[in-house]
């Protein structure tokens, strides 16, 4: 029997209980040796030895109450869950099978327990109720589907998250949180990867029961059996929608940065901690001609200029941020740019430099025009330093601003002694303040100002308190709210005086200009006003004065009926003396026409007459005289210095000139001058002229000379001698390109009928 026993592969205690005792006190009979080795005893060990020592104190009333039951008759062998106790004191839970052995009548009474090890399937009860209730109480949202994608299970969670309740999705396919955001190739992908490698993460864009999308992230497993083959498919979501929509937000704000700061040109950049770029953005390709991969892994110092290498090779060990810090780059291409800098040091929780976060503004054109501004300012500071005008700045309250070095010498206040000062009390009269401070409120209130942006005349006042002219111009400038005035100031004292002295001269050159037209009127009334024409001859004259009245004289009379004198006279200068010797050696000429006297001593008489007064004033004249006698054809001539006049014979192809020795007038007092006569035949054409003709000169300075007047006399001759005269100054003025002449211009013409 106890071999029987031994044999046994499952846990067999048997107790013996004393019916007679008081208390519930059973022994240990026999013990199997499956169940010696399960409490880690020997089989004597336990042999005669109180339950108590492998049996739970606290199950033993429970397992007297089932005894008793059974002794009686009340209740049939139960399995009870109780705690054995190992002899190293630990604790085996067990399912005790009780059975009371038939022997009613015996003193004591044997049971046998059967003892089974149920602490695995208590470990593995308590996992699953864990497991359970983990999920049932999990943040995530849970779905269990089977290999066909039927959903046989979800908790609660996903209940909250998507709005269904069990009834609603058990047996349904997963595809109703469908919300067409993944196409089906991606959800065939997910499938295939299920099957292949048992498990899928990733993130899905879903819909609610209400259609309300939501984003989740999912992490699919597949559930193996003991053979490894898929039985079902767990799914635990978790709601990231506020997560989608902050990554959104923060990248739509990376993206706006971004689109920001390349519009705006500025290179964003980080550094690790040793001075190294580890990023770059697009912007460093506009500023320094680089693409960002080109910059990565270079040092900060390697795109600096030479300059700029050594002094900021300091910022390698510095920690603290920099601002506004000026750069000295050079650009792919070689030349140099001009950056405008700020970094920002990173540290990670123990303090530790992680990296540089920077940005680069491109300042340049801005460097370059700044320095262009400051030499601007410069150049308009030594401009209104050296102006001749005094330069006068004044604010909108009428203080002086600015005060230039002319204003220091033109009103006696030195620059720092005027800044400050009110303008009125400083330079304008007491009689004229009220009348600009009014102005002043006037074009404050309104923007109008009657003497803004012109110039004018006014009286200003010195440090001495004298009073003097000047010439000023004001200019508004509004900056901003408020509004400043440049005054320009020019003394005109000098000006003044010059001005009153022009006038008086004026009144004296108006008294001379209505002198001089006097004179002209006079000298013009003494030539001849008209030709003489006989049917033996024709004589008639022209003179075209370099001034208003000139030295030039012609003249020809009848004297004795028989005779006509011809005269043509060249004063030396121009102008009022010239005319003057002009009517006196007419007049002399005139008062000897009734006399018997030849040209030679005519010319003579007259020398004599002017001598005294032409050798006073420097004046000299030169003279041709002729004396035609109209009954026997015969001309006589003689000349003092005079241009040799032009005969010309219509059967002769040239002229001819009339010239005679002689002196001009004025150069001594006692002159002899040779007389000459001639022949003049039917149509002998004689023209006599003064030097301003053929003297006359053009743009090029070339003079118009005797041939061209020798060749119009020639190709004129059968005109009348009127026309000739006006075909003559015609082609000097094409000649000359002008129609006044630096000389007096006389010309005298004679025809034989």
């Amino acid at each position: 029997m106890h071999r029987l026993i031994d044999s046994l592969n499952f846990n067999l205690i048997i107790i013996e209980l004393d019916r007679s005792a008081a208390a519930f006190m059973p022994r240990i009979k026999k013990i199997n040796l499956s169940a010696a080795t399960l409490l880690g005893y020997s089989e004597q060990e336990l042999i005669d030895k109180p339950l108590n020592i492998v049996y739970s104190p606290e199950a033993l009333p429970e397992l007297e109450q089932t005894v008793q039951a059974c002794l009686t008759g009340a209740t049939p062998a139960k399995n009870l869950e109780c705690d054995i106790i190992t002899k190293d004191h630990n604790s085996i839970q067990a399912l005790v099978s009780l059975s009371v052995l038939p022997d009613q009548d015996a003193k004591d009474i044997n049971i046998v327990l059967l003892i089974h090890d149920i602490s695995d399937r208590k470990r593995i009860d308590k996992e699953l109720f864990m497991m359970h209730r983990a999920l049932e109480q999990s943040a995530s949202a849970v779905v269990i589907t089977d290999t066909s994608g039927r959903i046989e299970y979800i908790n609660p969670k996903f209940s909250e998250l998507t709005g269904y309740a069990p009834d609603e999705v058990l047996g349904q396919n997963p595809r109703i949180l469908q919300s067409g955001a993944t196409s089906p190739e991606q959800y065939q992908a997910m499938w295939e990867m299920l099957f292949v490698k048992g498990e899928w993460r990733g993130e899905i864009k879903n819909k609610k029961k209400n259609g309300e999308v939501y984003w989740a992230y999912e992490n699919i497993s597949a559930i193996r059996n003991m053979q490894g083959e898929i039985t079902h498919f767990i799914s635990v979501a978790e709601d990231i929608t506020l997560r989608k929509e902050a990554e959104l937000a923060l990248s739509e704000s990376e993206e706006r940065f971004r689109q920001m700061a390349e519009i705006a040109g500025e290179w964003l950049w980080e550094q690790d901690p040793g001075g190294y770029y580890i990023y770059s953005s697009t912007a460093v390709n506009q500023i320094l001609g680089f693409k960002p991969e080109e910059v990565i892994g270079k040092h900060y110092t390697e795109l600096l200029t030479d300059r700029d290498k050594a002094d900021l090779q300091i910022y390698v060990a510095v920690r603290e941020p920099f601002r506004a810090l000026t750069n000295h780059y050079r650009h792919k291409d070689g030349h140099e740019v001009l950056t405008e800098s700020t970094g920002l040091p990173l540290f990670n929780a123990q303090g530790k430099l992680i990296k540089w976060r920077g940005v680069d503004r491109d300042i340049t054109a801005q460097k370059h025009f700044q320095d262009a501004l400051i030499d601007s300012e410069k150049r308009t500071r030594l401009i209104i330093e050296s102006s001749i005008n005094a330069i006068v700045i004044m604010d909108d309250k009428g203080l002086i601003t600015d005060w230039n070095h002319r204003a220091e010498k033109m009103f006696g206040w030195l620059h720092d002694e005027a800044v400050g000062q009110q303008l009125k009390d400083l330079i304008i009269p007491p009689r004229f303040r009220n009348a600009h401070q009014k102005g002043l409120e006037h074009f404050l209130q309104t923007g109008v100002g009657p003497l803004l942006n012109r110039q004018f005349e006014h009286v200003a006042l010195r440090r001495d308190g004298s009073e003097f002219p000047v010439e000023l111009s004001i200019s508004p400038l509004k900056l901003g709210n408020t509004y400043i005035f440049s005054g320009f100031i020019h003394d005109i004292t000098d000006r003044k005086a010059a001005e009153q002295q022009i006038r008086q001269t004026q009144v004296k050159l108006a008294i001379a200009q209505s002198e001089i037209k006097i004179a002209r009127q006079i000298q013009a009334s003494l030539l001849p006003t008209s030709s003489i024409k006989s049917e033996h001859f024709e004589v008639t004259g022209f003179c075209l004065p370099a001034n208003q009245v000139g030295g030039d004289y012609f003249d020809y009379f009848i004297r004795n009926e028989d005779r006509l004198d011809m005269i043509i006279a060249d004063v030396s200068g121009h102008s009022i003396g010239p005319a003057l010797f002009m009517v006196e050696a007419r007049s002399a000429i005139r008062t000897r026409a009734a006399g018997l006297e030849t040209p030679a001593e005519t010319l003579r008489l007259l020398n004599k007459f002017l001598y005294e007064d032409l050798d006073n004033s420097d004046y000299f004249i030169t003279l041709f005289y002729l004396q035609y006698d109209i009954r026997s054809h015969q001309l006589r001539f003689a000349n003092a210095g005079h241009p040799p006049p032009l005969l010309f014979n219509p059967s002769e192809s040239e002229c001819r000139q009339l010239d005679a020795d002689g002196l001009i007038l004025g150069i001594r007092e006692q002159v002899d001058f040779e007389e000459k006569t001639t022949m003049l035949a039917q149509g002998d054409l004689i023209l006599l002229y003064t030097d301003g003709i053929t003297e006359a000169e053009n743009i090029q300075g070339e003079f118009f000379g005797l041939k061209r007047v020798n060749d119009i006399l020639i190709q004129y001759a059968e005109q009348s001698p009127q026309m000739i005269i006006e075909a003559l100054l015609e082609q000097l003025k094409q000649f000359s390109q002008t129609e006044s002449f630096e000389d007096d211009i006389t010309l005298m013409i004679f025809r034989r009928s």
